[in-house]
């Protein structure tokens, strides 16, 4: 294997990759093992075809496409450790040359460490929040308790107090209907918020048959963006009301759900609410202290493979936050009018800065020494295996040193956020 590189602006670097065929041919090996276990080949069972036969029955071309990801991989990271550059995050790679037999050859296109100065950190001060579980939430979560649990009986009066409806709805904006806006035996809940703030409060009072139209306006978080924030008209028919009658809190109740008391059932639910309200605030401590960080820290200028690297994630993590609640990423996009390329362009902001708390963190590791212990990697990749061990492909990754190198990362910035936070002067406040 060779390489040449070129320096780029913005802290840029581009290796030229050659490798031999001899020596990506291992991995076209595995390739056709990982095929050979999917595949039907007559005289042979899944798994147990020769490499020769996987050739004849798929191709050259094919082996080569799957094992390509491997290759590149295992090439990259032995030059980037080789020649010690310090990259962050995942390059760019574009192939140059791919064919059966001969050299391969890739360019990838790596973001260099850019220079950091760190702000005095004793100089600043973030407030922390103590958290408290009041009665409105331990009423909340107790009637959800006894909502799971309750008998329903249809009721021919007016929806009132914890009732529930099934009603039909249609949703319009500006006279238009909008797409995917019309439900049929909607179940609606008066004991539980509704996602539509005052939706709750337009349906009371309902009966069977009876009609209403009415306008909300959308929350600005709302997961559907063309929604978000948006005055939409609602017309609704009532089919159904229901009297919920809600179980007692007895011990009865409890000892149905495994705890021996009311009291020592509602002791449980304080302590989890509790930890999740500490979580939030700790959360919301992080936040405000990394921002304040940035804000003061004097960064070089970012590469632009880490910031699209940011902006990857981002598209990631909107698409499959779509796909749980069954929304095509093409439905989406078709909703807010936009092409990918135009929503990837509207992430910049948010995928420089997110670039920012990378590289922040990594500098303040670097200048105090934090790091992740060989034992720590190993705990967590243990724990990993555990949970995949019945996904053979993932399992055997957990072993490979980018996969190695990027738990070592997360256990690192957890730890430099622990050290900030406990160096940090901050004031207690309820």
């Amino acid at each position: 294997m060779s390489h040449t590189t070129k320096k780029l602006d913005n802290s840029q670097l581009e290796l030229t990759i050659t490798i031999e065929a001899k020596n990506y041919q291992k991995h076209l090996e595995k390739a056709a093992q990982r095929m050979s276990e999917r595949s039907a080949v007559k005289g042979f069972r899944p798994g147990k075809v020769p490499y020769d036969v996987m050739k004849k029955e798929v191709g050259d071309m094919k082996i080569l496409e799957e094992a390509m990801g491997e290759i590149v991989q295992e090439a990259y990271y032995d030059v980037i450790i080789g020649e010690q550059i310090e990259a962050i995050g995942m390059p760019e790679i574009k192939v140059e040359k791919m064919a059966p037999g001969n050299d391969l050859v890739f360019k990838a296109t790596v973001a260099l460490l850019p220079t950091v100065k760190l702000p005095d950190i004793s100089k600043i001060k973030i407030k922390k929040h103590t958290p408290t579980v009041g009665e409105k939430e331990m009423e909340e979560t107790l009637n959800a308790i006894r909502g799971m649990h309750a008998k329903e009986v249809v009721k021919a009066g007016p929806a009132t107090g914890t009732d529930k409806l099934v009603l039909d709805m249609e949703m319009f904006i500006d006279k238009v209907a909008v797409e995917g806006g019309q439900a049929r035996d909607y179940q609606v809940y008066l004991s539980e918020n509704h996602y539509i703030p005052g939706f709750n409060e337009q349906v009371v009072g309902l009966k069977k048959d009876e009609e209403k139209e009415f306008s909300l306006t959308f929350p600005t978080d709302h997961y559907q963006k063309h929604l978000a924030g948006k005055p939409v008209d609602f017309k609704v028919k009532i089919k159904e009301v229901y009297d919920r009658q809600l179980p007692e809190l007895s011990d009865d109740l409890a000892k149905t759900l495994g705890q021996e008391s009311i009291a020592k059932m509602k002791e449980l639910i304080h302590n989890n609410l509790l930890q999740e309200a500490e979580h939030k605030a700790y959360q919301k401590f992080e936040i405000e202290l990394l921002d304040t960080m940035i804000d003061q820290a004097e960064f070089e200028p970012i590469p632009e493979v880490l910031i699209n690297a940011e902006r990857q994630k981002i598209f990631y993590e909107l698409k499959h936050n779509l796909e749980q609640h069954n929304i095509p990423i093409e439905k989406y996009l078709e909703d807010l009018k936009k092409t990918e390329e135009e929503l990837m362009r509207d992430y910049r902001t948010e995928a420089e800065r997110r670039a920012k708390a990378a590289l922040l963190s990594r500098q303040v590791a670097k200048e105090n020494g934090i790091t992740a212990s060989e034992e720590e990697i190993n705990d967590e990749v243990k724990m990993m295996k555990g949970v995949y061990k019945d996904n053979k492909e993932y399992f055997e990754k957990l072993d490979r040193p980018e996969i190695r190198e990027t738990i070592a990362v997360t256990i690192q910035n957890k730890k430099v956020m622990k050290w900030l936070g406990d160096k940090v002067t901050a004031e207690e406040k309820k």
